[in-house]
């Protein structure tokens, strides 16, 4: 038999998968892995190189810190911007050009990506049983190991075909191992519809979950291996998405569905029994932890996650009057979703998307009763926004954050200086070390955390009965959090179903904001082309006197039309194979 090599440590084109240390990215039960190049019968002759071989497949989970050439994919919608010229999303997502080189570890290393890890995943299921048993291991004991193992591989190929699908529509489903020149999926034919695939997702999701371990079976050593919970926890994301508007007629799932299985994690792994909101004294750095703190180091709200170690990553993410390069700039239109301190919207109307109800010219109107001005337009705002976004006059390692015209942190001539006003705080924890000080700052990228399996219940059960007190409470819970205790139930303009759901999405985008959701929620809304085509907006900062005056404009015009809810395949893919391209690709 022909004898291909094995990578313990994949070297895939993606070069943000490289990791220092896989104890940081997950836990104790990720040795370091040995480097060499092992072939198919070493690998699989020795349990111990088996158990390597697993666990490398945890490095096809992605952590989306600048991963489209230093852009993040909330840069690709109307939540920020990328200020500096290489953010890949600038001349690709935000153009309409998804076949430009900048979109291209989006567009193209998504597809090579993930069918890598499943085929890895297809050679593991096929060759673990025939791993030989050592002298010293129990027959007992090496079922349980490689049925947990198997049960975890099932997941992560649901997983990756997950990601394929919700980018591509209908992907090729392939569950044997294909050669490596295979690879490619010659000859494999695509679903006529995507239903094939979330069908199949949904199958093997149920099917492995008896399998796995629960919470309450992991040792320490073990967190971050897939559980009963995170199972559970995908499928609630699934459910919903199935249910929204642009997956409802596949026939999948009902809203009624999506709250069942919202409920069923709450009652058997939510509420303080193994996963819950992150709290403090200070309400807001509970927020804040729940985003920057490891499971590891006592983090409940975490559910699926990978860790990056420490490094200097976020000198590309700081404003450029602290020597950085400015990053992921949030927009206005972010801005203008948050809520005032005493629980009001600062506007009177909120669209689909979630967003305040723009005219023309980019104006709001303004909810007297909420006590907003738009000369003092960050004063009692609604704390997550503070954790969220480094805005003017906010105090960022010990001095204010200046972005007016010609301000520190927005210098003439600078061309990373933000485009909006605004730079990203979310994942900059300043407690921790400056990098000008020769410092490192930990990285978290999260998945699936508590407070969605919320936003996913309350959503759901709204579509399904409309206001109720269940739906109130439940998102009173994420507002509590941060100390906004006024009752959203006696709000007057939240009483019908579109009136609740509106205000929902607004509270599930600044709850999850640049955590990966935003560019897929609009999408499962149907109202993509509404939020995605729609100008960003930033403020215009000018000191004037002793006054400081603020003024919308537009920061960047955005293009999206309808083909763009699906990816184009990557076209070397398609010289290869045949494969048809999406709808006017």
């Amino acid at each position: 038999m022909k004898k291909y090599l094995l990578y313990l440590i994949s070297v895939v084109g993606i070069a943000t998968l490289t990791l220092s240390s896989c104890e940081d990215m997950f836990g104790d039960f990720l040795d370091k892995q040995p480097s060499n190049e092992l072939t198919e019968e070493q690998v699989f002759g020795s349990w111990r190189n088996t158990e390597y071989y697993y666990y490398d497949i945890y490095n096809f989970l992605r952590n989306g810190l600048g991963r489209i050439n230093s852009s993040w994919m909330d840069a690709a919608t109307d939540l920020g911007v990328t200020s500096f010229s290489w953010g890949g999303t600038r001349y690709s997502f935000n153009v309409g050009n998804y076949y430009s080189t900048g979109g291209a570890p989006e567009i193209n290393d998504t597809w090579y990506h993930y069918y890598r890890g499943i085929r890895k995943c297809n050679t593991l299921l096929e060759k673990i049983d025939g791993v030989p048993l050592s002298a010293e291991e129990n027959v007992n004991d090496r079922k349980k190991s490689v049925d947990r193992i198997k049960a975890e591989a099932r997941f992560f190929r649901a997983y990756f075909y997950w990601e394929l699908a919700i980018r591509y529509g209908a992907v090729p489903l392939v569950t044997t191992r294909l050669n490596p020149e295979d690879e490619s999926i010659k000859q494999i034919d695509r679903p006529a519809s995507v239903k094939e695939n979330f069908q199949f997702i949904l199958n093997e999701l149920d099917d492995c979950y008896s399998e796995l371990s629960s919470e309450w079976e992991v040792a320490s050593s073990d967190l971050g291996r897939i559980t009963k919970g995170v199972n559970l926890a995908l499928k609630s994301r699934i459910m919903l998405y199935m249910a929204s508007p642009r997956y409802s007629s596949l026939g999948l799932a009902t809203w009624q569905d999506a709250v069942d299985v919202a409920e069923e994690f709450i009652t058997y792994f939510g509420e303080g029994k193994f996963y819950s909101l992150m709290t403090q004294t200070d309400q807001a750095l509970g927020y804040q932890l729940a985003i920057s703190r490891r499971k590891q180091d006592g983090n409940p709200e975490v559910i699926f996650w990978r860790n990056d170690g420490r490094g200097d990553w976020w000198r590309n993410e700081s404003p450029v009057g602290f020597g950085g390069n400015g990053g992921l700039c949030p927009s206005q239109n972010l801005v203008d979703m948050y809520d005032m301190a005493n629980g009001l919207s600062p506007f009177t109307g909120y669209d689909a998307t979630g967003a305040p109800i723009y005219n023309s010219s980019g104006g709001v109107t303004v909810n007297i009763a909420s006590g907003y001005n738009d000369q003092s337009p960050y004063l009692n705002r609604d704390p997550r926004f503070y954790k969220t976004v480094l805005h003017n006059g906010a105090i960022w390692w010990n001095r204010p954050i200046d972005t007016t015209e010609g301000g520190t942190d927005n210098p003439s001539g600078n061309a990373n200086a933000t485009p909006t006003g605004y730079y990203n705080r979310k994942y900059l924890d300043d407690s921790q070390t400056h990098y000008r000080d020769g410092g490192v700052m930990f990285r978290n990228w999260i998945f699936i955390r508590y407070a969605e399996i919320l936003l996913n219940y309350a959503e759901a059960l709204n579509e399904v009965n409309g206001p109720s007190a269940t739906v109130f409470s439940t998102l009173q819970k994420l507002r509590n959090r941060v100390g906004i205790t006024s009752l959203l139930s006696g709000r007057t303009d939240l009483q019908t179903k579109e009136a609740l759901r509106n205000f929902i999405r607004k509270e599930r985008t600044i709850e999850l904001a640049f955590e990966d959701h935003r560019y897929w929620d609009v999408r499962r809304w149907n109202v993509a082309v509404e939020s995605l085509s729609r100008p960003i907006y930033g403020f215009s900062i000018v000191k004037n006197g002793a006054n400081t005056i603020y003024t919308r404009q537009v920061a960047q015009k955005r293009v999206f039309v309808p083909k763009m809810y699906l990816y184009p395949i990557p076209e070397a893919e398609i010289w290869r194979t045949g494969i048809e391209n999406n709808p006017d690709w």
